[in-house]
C-alpha cells in the first residue's frame, strides 16, 4: 500500500499530519535567518557528493543550479517559507525538487540528515552573531576609553555598599568596565571557537555508509575543524550553552552600567546628563527626563537570564542522540542575541554624548569623608603606628566631625580631634594629606587609581582591543574566503566544467 502523505519523510505514514501537530511542530519563524545559510551548507554538501562520485555532474549542476534560485527568489520576497513544511530544510528541499525535479533535488538529501543539517545552519549563524557582538563590545570599549582619556585626573567619590569609599577618578571607572569587557571578550571568543567546528556529516547519529568527506565541506564551509564524534555531533549543544553564557555576563555587566546610569542622572546625584538624543520624556510631566535607555538594558536582561536557562533546562534529561526537544535550542539564543546586540547598538552613543558633571562630583568626594584612609596610611607611615589603631583613630574622628555636622573642610576641628588622640598635625599637613587629588596620585599601586596607572592601563587596554579587532577580522575573512571559494566553485560547474576538472 502505497503513502499517501505529501511529507518529504511520509513514506511509512498513510494519512497527512493534522494541521494542529504541523501548527505544533513547524519552527518557521526561528528558522527563517538561516535561509542563506542552509543553501550554503546544502551547495558545499552537494558539491562533496559529486566530488566522491556519490551523484553525477548533471546533478550537482541542476542543485545548484536551483539551490541559486532559491536563494535569489528568498532575498526578493519570491520564495516564502510555508509552515505546513515544518523548518527552512524542507522548505528549500521541497523548493529544489519542484524546480529540478526528484530526479535531481531528491539526490541532495543522500548521505545528509536534518539532524546534522540543522546543526550546520546553526554553527554557521552562531559563528557570524558572536563576531558581530565581539565588535558590538569594542565598540563600547573604545567609548569609555574615549571618557578614560579624558578625564584621567577628574576626581569622584568611589563607593563601596553605594556608601562613600575612596576618591578615584573618572576615568578610573571609565576603565573598569573595559576592563570587565575584556573578559566578556574572552568568553565570546572562547564561545566562538567551540561554534566553528564541522558537524556536517554526522548524519542522523552514526555517520553513513557512503564514502564522504568531510574534511571538504569542513574547508568549504569555512570551519577550523570537523567536530568527529557523530552521536557526540547530534546530542551535543554546548555550542549554544556556551554562546548564552557568555552573553548572559555580558549582559549582567551592561546591566550594571545600566544602573549607574539612572542613579547617576538623577537630580539627587546630578552628576551626569542625558543628551536629549538618548532620553525620553512623560507623556504628563513637562519636566521629565528620564534614562529609559538604561532601564530597558537593565530590564531587558532578565530575558538573557531566561534565556539560558531555558536551555539549560532542556538539556537537562535527554537521553544520547535526536529528541525533537532540541528544537527549542535555538529560540533562547536567538533572543539573547538580539537583546545584547541591541543594546550594544545604542550604549557606546549614550556614553559618547554623556555630559559629567565634574565640578559636582569634586563637591561629592570632599563633602564625605572619602579621603578618611588616606589619613590613616599616614598616621601608619609617619607615626609608626599600626594601622587597626590609626584605623580606629581616624575612625573616631569622622564620628566626632559627624556628630556636629562638620567634614574633614572643617580644618580646625578636625585638628583638635586629633589632638585628643594624640595626633599633632598642622593644617596644611592636613590640607595636602586629605586632598582628593593627591590622594588619586598616592594610589600608584598596580592598578590603582593613579593618573600614571590610568594613563597605562588606558594604553594596555588599547593594544587589546586592536588586537581583538584584528582576531575578528582574520575570522571574519576567514568566513568571506571560503565562502568565495564555494561560489568559485559553483561557478565553475555552472559553467559546464565537471567536478574532477573544478579547480578547488
Amino acid at each position: 500500500m502505497m503513502s499517501t502523505s505529501t511529507k518529504l519523510w511520509g513514506g511509512r505514514f498513510r494519512t497527512e499530519s493534522s494541521t494542529e501537530t504541523e501548527a505544533f511542530t513547524q519552527s518557521i519563524d526561528v528558522d527563517s535567518r538561516l535561509v542563506a545559510h542552509d543553501i550554503w551548507g546544502s551547495q558545499v554538501h552537494a558539491i562533496m557528493l559529486a566530488r566522491q562520485g556519490i551523484i553525477f555532474d548533471d546533478d550537482l549542476r541542476q542543485i545548484l543550479r536551483w539551490l541559486g534560485k532559491a536563494e535569489s527568489d528568498f532575498r526578493d520576497g519570491k520564495f516564502a517559507l510555508k509552515p505546513e513544511k515544518e523548518d527552512v530544510h524542507m522548505n528549500v528541499e521541497s523548493y529544489l525538487i519542484e524546480g529540478a525535479g526528484s530526479e535531481y533535488g531528491g539526490k541532495l538529501h543522500t548521505a545528509r540528515s536534518r539532524n546534522d543539517q540543522v546543526l550546520v545552519d546553526a554553527h554557521l549563524y552562531i559563528r557570524e552573531q558572536l563576531l558581530d557582538t565581539q565588535q558590538g563590545v569594542s565598540r563600547l570599549c573604545r567609548a569609555f576609553l574615549s571618557i578614560a582619556r579624558e578625564h584621567i585626573e577628574t576626581v569622584m567619590p568611589g563607593y563601596t555598599h553605594t556608601q562613600h569609599a575612596q576618591p578615584i577618578s573618572l576615568g578610573f571607572w571609565a576603565t573598569a568596565y573595559v576592563s570587565m569587557f575584556l573578559r566578556d571578550q574572552k568568553r565570546l571568543n572562547a564561545a566562538s571557537e567551540l561554534a566553528n567546528f564541522n558537524p556536517l556529516g554526522a548524519c542522523a547519529l552514526a555517520g553513513t555508509s557512503f564514502p564522504i568527506n568531510r574534511n571538504l565541506t569542513t574547508e568549504l564551509l569555512g570551519f577550523d575543524a570537523t567536530h568527529e564524534h557523530a552521536l557526540d555531533v547530534i546530542s551535543s549543544r554546548d555550542f549554544i550553552a556556551e554562546p548564552l553564557f557568555a552573553l548572559t555576563l555580558l549582559m549582567s555587566t551592561l546591566s550594571r552600567l545600566g544602573e549607574e546610569i539612572v542613579y547617576w542622572t538623577t537630580y539627587e546625584f546630578n552628576i551626569a546628563t542625558l543628551d536629549d538624543a538618548y532620553a525620553t520624556g512623560s507623556s504628563i510631566m513637562p519636566q521629565k527626563k528620564n534614562a529609559d535607555i538604561a532601564e530597558l538594558t537593565r530590564g531587558r536582561t532578565g530575558r538573557v537570564y531566561a534565556a539560558l536557562m531555558d536551555l539549560l533546562t532542556n538539556l537537562k534529561g535527554l537521553p544520547m542522540g535526536y529528541n525533537r526537544d532540541l528544537q527549542e535550542d535555538k529560540p533562547p539564543l536567538w533572543d539573547a542575541f538580539d537583546v545584547v546586540q541591541s543594546c550594544l547598538g545604542i550604549l557606546p552613543g549614550l556614553l559618547e554624548t554623556l555630559d559629567f558633571n565634574t565640578d559636582r562630583l569634586e563637591l561629592l568626594v570632599e563633602a564625605n569623608f572619602a579621603t578618611a584612609t588616606e589619613l590613616a596610611n599616614f598616621l601608619v607611615s609617619e607615626q609608626g603606628l599600626p594601622f587597626r589603631n590609626c584605623h580606629e583613630i581616624v575612625g573616631g574622628v569622622v564620628g566626632g566631625l559627624a556628630q556636629k555636622g562638620k567634614t574633614f573642610r572643617d580644618w580646625e576641628e578636625t585638628q583638635q580631634l586629633l589632638r585628643s588622640e594624640g595626633i599633632d598635625l598642622s593644617i596644611p599637613q592636613l590640607q595636602r594629606i586629605l586632598d582628593p587629588k593627591l590622594s588619586l596620585r598616592n594610589n600608584q599601586s598596580l592598578g590603582g587609581t593613579s593618573p600614571a596607572e590610568v594613563k597605562r592601563m588606558v594604553g594596555e587596554f588599547e593594544a587589546k582591543l586592536d588586537e581583538i579587532d584584528s582576531q575578528i577580522r582574520s575570522r571574519q575573512g576567514q568566513i568571506n574566503a571560503a565562502y568565495q571559494k564555494t561560489r568559485r566553485v559553483i561557478e565553475q560547474v555552472l559553467e559546464g566544467k565537471t567536478i574532477t576538472d573544478v579547480n578547488f
